[in-house]
């Protein structure tokens, strides 16, 4: 268990460094972020090689291969960075190389219940030190009858489309009425791995969440039939039956194309969202063209980059004058260090105004 105990805060810590760099991702930045990954393969490298030397009881082996498995996968992803940024790469190399950090994160998940480190690691890291939640969390995810709670895939492989992912927060007690958030990725993403955007946040404050896959490599945003649509209302109505929703706190919110689409299916007359967060995307054109007749009272938190390079940020400013003239009730947070990522730190804003007990400046 020493081993563990080596690992374990360098690797926790290093994560910490990749998901800032992943919120700081800007290419011209690329060699300053090279910078803060790049001297962490070392720490990382010499606890795990003595975890992958220790001799462990064959019941406990399941804990050191999958902890090998992700310090394994933590050095690929910084190395895959690192190489990323070199003259004759293109920046969307950089953001591949990043994905790899969802399921990196999907890999280590299960062990939250067995390391407490692991576990306050998959919270808003201002609850990190709470320690009955983490009990509680703990204690959910480890009996035996009781609700199904925790990650759920629904036709949701990564070679898949059109299926969902769900997480069911493990404090849950079985009949208490839960906000959900259904969060849709960017284009050419995956339901699967955006996921893990919104899951620190939901297991922190008790909230589903529902993360679908386009059934194209894109939602439909392009012009003709809305396929996604009436699959998306089916998802929601999937989790409205088997789980207990507050449906006063329905949230639908989305990154780049996700965004566009959320304001597309999210302004319609019968949707079922009482809240739209979208992030680093455009209000679509047609519910544009046509005066947004649905948006009056509507409660919209828009979220864009000064440093979008693929929205620039004049487009969100139309998109907010737009909605403001409509009537809706838009909350804009315009962030200056922000480019065409999504902004995993406004998480607990957007659910403080989700649950109306603060008002974002």
């Amino acid at each position: 268990m020493s081993a563990i105990g080596g690992l374990l805060p360098p690797l926790l810590s290093t994560l910490d460094r990749v998901e800032w760099v992943q919120r700081h991702l800007f290419p011209p930045l690329a060699p300053q972020l090279v910078e803060e990954l790049a001297p962490r393969i070392e720490l990382v490298a010499e606890p795990l090689a003595a975890l992958e030397r220790a001799d462990w009881p064959d019941d406990l082996k399941f804990m050191r291969e999958r902890l090998v498995d992700v310090g394994r996968r933590t050095l690929d992803l910084i190395a895959a960075f690192v190489e990323a940024s070199g003259p004759r790469r293109a920046p969307i190399d950089l953001y591949r190389a990043l994905r790899r950090f969802a399921p990196l994160q999907e890999a280590l998940y299960p062990l939250a219940p067995l390391f407490e480190a692991v576990s306050r690691w998959f919270l808003e890291p201002a609850r990190r030190d709470d320690h009955e939640l983490v009990a509680r969390l703990r204690a959910g995810a480890l009996r035996d009858d009781g609700p199904k709670v925790g990650v759920r895939h629904g036709a949701n492989d990564r070679d898949t489309r059109g299926g969902f992912s769900l997480y069911v927060p493990e404090s849950w007690d079985g009949t208490t009425a839960m906000p959900l958030i259904v969060a849709l990725h960017g284009g050419s993403g995956h339901g699967r791995d955006f996921l893990w955007t919104w899951l620190r946040d939901a297991r922190t404050r008790g909230v589903l969440v529902l993360s679908p896959t386009a059934r194209g490599q894109t939602w439909s945003i392009m012009g003709g039939e809305d396929v996604d649509g009436p699959a998306l209302r089916q998802m929601v109505d999937f989790v409205k039956e088997n789980y207990p929703v507050d449906h006063s706190r329905v949230l639908l919110t989305g990154m780049s194309d996700g965004a566009t689409y959320t304001f597309f299916h999210g302004l319609q007359a019968d949707t079922p969202f009482t809240h739209l967060a979208p992030a680093c995307g455009i209000l679509h054109p047609v519910p544009l063209a046509y005066g947004l007749p649905h948006a009056r009272d509507r409660r919209i938190y828009l979220v864009h980059g000064a440093l979008d390079w693929m929205f620039p940020v004049q487009s969100a400013h139309i998109g907010r004058d737009a909605l403001v003239a409509a009537g809706a009730r838009v909350v804009y947070r315009e962030l200056d260090d922000l480019s065409h990522v999504y902004p995993r730190d406004e998480n607990p804003r957007i659910l403080d105004w989700l649950m109306g007990s603060t008002s974002p400046e």
